[in-house]
């Protein structure tokens, strides 16, 4: 671990909404709402949270597919987040993606060999040079030379997100952003893709942020782990102590529901009454106040510091400490 590859300061992605007949206020679905984090180089920091909570969008707009409505992505120290498409150009080969439907993010009308060559050509590789590349990814996945002559549909699921590895490496990125890489998978397979994922990483020194619902996947894959309620981070810490003493209520909330190997051991469910509340409506205060069994009064009326409470460890709660001794 080194130096922090990618540095991401009060982020937010506010979506516009249809304004109301006669109605002057514009309103905003809040996706991402002061996110901050840092990324070293070398690590994998892992986001999760349940669906809508605007991981994906993080993620998104960490790639620049989608344009932050405020804050700032600092990559190597440069600040990225104004930049052109022309002038971010030179930086796409640094950070590639994984995305999570590995049918969908692939041209059906391309062989495999010209998926992966793609980028090859935008980043203006030599043609000579380009079969030799093309072959040497597909081993590397674990893949055949011969494979690059079919097309996407002839390939199971876990080949078609070796595929899409392969293509995210073409270019020899610094950072992988993989998000859901392995939820449409088998399980069986699930574990092959994440093993490929962490040999990878040793093998070329790659730092990956990513983004999962699934905490199991998370603890086998992660260095440290951020967890994601309405837009904004309410823990931030290491992998081993998130899963062994989780502070914020969320946290443990979801930590109570990943199932025990051990059929003798039982861990005590904690269920969240009601629904995730709009992003085009946050409660006031605490976003979580709405489901948390320990909420107060000034939960509803002050949202909390995401502040950090031991060193590396970062919650977002007012209670924090009270619940750390419980």
């Amino acid at each position: 671990m080194s130096e922090n590859l990618l540095e991401v300061q009060n982020i937010k992605m506010y979506f516009p909404l249809k304004g109301k007949l006669f109605s002057k206020k514009r309103e905003y679905v809040k996706a991402v709402d002061g996110v901050s984090f840092t990324v070293k180089e070398g690590e994998t920091l892992s986001i999760v949270g349940e669906s809508g909570c605007g991981k994906s969008t993080t993620g998104r707009v960490l790639m620049k597919l989608l344009e932050a409505t405020d804050g700032k992505i600092i990559f190597e120290g440069k600040d990225i987040t104004d930049l052109n498409e022309d002038e971010i150009r030179p930086y796409r080969k640094e950070f590639q993606m994984v995305f999570q439907d590995p049918y969908a993010s692939l041209n059906p009308r391309l062989t495999v060999k010209e998926i992966i060559e793609e980028p090859l050509i935008v980043h203006n590789m030599e043609k000579e040079k380009r079969a030799d590349r093309v072959a040497e990814l597909l081993e590397v996945v674990g893949l055949n030379k011969y494979h690059g002559e079919r097309y996407p549909h002839e390939f199971s699921g876990g080949q078609r997100q070796r595929i899409g590895i392969a293509r995210a490496l073409a270019v020899n990125p610094k950072l992988i952003i993989a998000d859901e890489p392995v939820s449409a998978l088998d399980v069986s397979i699930q574990s092959q893709i994440l093993n490929l994922l962490k040999d990878l990483q040793k093998q070329y020194n790659l730092t990956y942020v990513f983004i999962s619902h699934d905490l199991s996947v998370v603890e086998h894959i992660s260095d440290r782990v951020g967890v994601m309620y309405l837009g904004r981070f309410v823990e931030l810490t290491d992998r081993d102590t998130l899963f062994k003493k989780p502070l914020h209520p969320y946290t443990k909330a979801l930590l109570s529901a990943v199932p025990i190997p051990d059929p003798t051991l039982k861990r005590e469910r904690i269920l969240l009454t009601g629904d995730i509340p709009s992003p085009a409506s946050p409660p006031s205060g605490c976003t979580f106040h709405t489901r948390c069994p320990f909420a107060q009064q000034k939960c509803k009326e002050q949202a909390p510091e995401f502040r950090e409470l031991q060193k590396g460890h970062y919650v977002a709660c007012h209670f924090a400490e009270e619940l750390q001794s419980e």
